[in-house]
């Protein structure tokens, strides 16, 4: 799965380091079926997240939110379509924010980035773009 893509490997790479250090991570795609792969690796090194897509009923939506936000949580990531996870989203508690594919409109990529950039966040916010 990870040789398949460039950017899988540096993703693989960055979430070891940050996961290491106790950085919490929210990983943004455009496109859906990229979330299905992620999701896969993650599973495969056993990394806890969470995931909102458009297809989810908004009970399930606030029970991920939820759960991620939770003190304590075990969730080390987050999966969002950039769409789908760039409005009324408080995701303060992460401090990694990872724009996996940028959306063509970049209106898009700046409300994505600006879900860990709330009130109460507590720490400094990174931002990686994987590019090409």
């Amino acid at each position: 799965l990870l040789k398949s893509s460039g950017k899988l490997i540096l993703l693989d790479k960055l979430l070891c380091r940050l996961q290491e250090t106790g950085h919490r991570v929210l990983i943004f795609s455009q496109m859906v079926m990229m979330l299905d792969i992620i999701q896969e690796y993650l599973q495969l090194r056993r990394f806890a997240c969470q995931r909102l897509d458009g297809s989810m009923r908004s009970d399930l939506r606030k029970a991920a939110l939820d759960h991620f936000n939770a003190p304590n949580s075990s969730d080390f990531c987050f999966l969002l379509s950039t769409r789908a996870g760039g409005l009324g989203i408080n995701l303060a508690t992460a401090d990694t924010v990872i724009i996996f594919d940028s959306d063509w409109n970049p209106q898009n990529d700046l409300q994505a980035m600006s879900r860990a950039h709330r009130i109460g966040q507590k720490k400094q916010v990174s931002l990686c773009f994987f590019l090409c």
